[in-house]
């Protein structure tokens, strides 16, 4: 699995701790993960939680990415910033059992994270039991067990409800505000990561465009 990790700019500076800690957990079990940043305060290429959310639908959408980890002060902003877009289901997660309900019962492909609220002593242990959690077993098999098939029914019928109720990713990054999604992809390893593993030819045109490099 690519996982993406996304920081905004108010948590910035938790960057290296929450990356460290994703990576102790994920890397074992064979997934790789891509920092996008913001890597620290100072970075010039800033992100708000708002364009956490452009960034992790062009990952998720384009196919450059599996699944996000994102937050913000409380998680909340960055959660409902990504679901906001198509082909993006995003929970919240402030413990392990936060993170393993979601991964069993909604089974989605990003989640946001408090990086202020409740982060302290001990708080990359915490990190690194919710990411366990989160990644340790295959996602979507129930909780309770019995229950798996309708909780499957149920993701069916929100990704339907998705469908209908958003724009197109394209259509999305046609009309936004130019400047606010080239702020999303200017990140220092955007285009590394990005152009490496998109597998949408269409968005990836798209951002080509955006960049003025097409």
């Amino acid at each position: 699995m690519k996982i993406a990790l996304i920081n905004e700019n108010s948590q910035a500076a938790k960057n290296c701790i929450v990356d460290t800690a994703l990576r102790n957990v994920v890397e074992p079990m064979g997934h790789e993960v891509f920092n996008y940043g913001m890597y620290s305060a100072d970075d010039t290429a800033v992100l708000t939680y708002v364009q956490n959310g452009i960034l992790a639908a062009i990952l998720l959408n384009s196919g450059a990415a599996d699944f996000v980890v994102t937050g913000c002060g409380t998680g909340a902003g960055s959660m409902l910033a990504l679901n906001a877009f198509p082909g993006v289901i995003c929970g919240h997660a402030q413990d392990p059992v936060d993170a393993f309900t979601f991964a069993q019962i909604n089974a989605g492909n990003a989640l946001a994270m408090p990086f202020a609220k409740g982060f302290g002593w001990a708080a990359e242990l915490n990190l690194e039991y919710i990411f366990e959690k989160l990644f340790g077993q295959e996602m979507g098999q129930g909780y309770p067990a019995e229950r798996a098939a309708i909780m499957a029914k149920n993701r069916d019928i929100l990704n339907k409800v998705k469908a209908v109720t958003h724009t197109d990713m394209l259509t999305i990054l046609e009309t936004l505000d130019q400047d606010l999604v080239k702020g999303a992809i200017g990140g220092e390893k955007f285009k590394e990561y990005f152009y490496a593993h998109c597998t949408n030819d269409d968005i990836k045109r798209a951002v080509t465009a955006i960049l003025g490099e097409g």
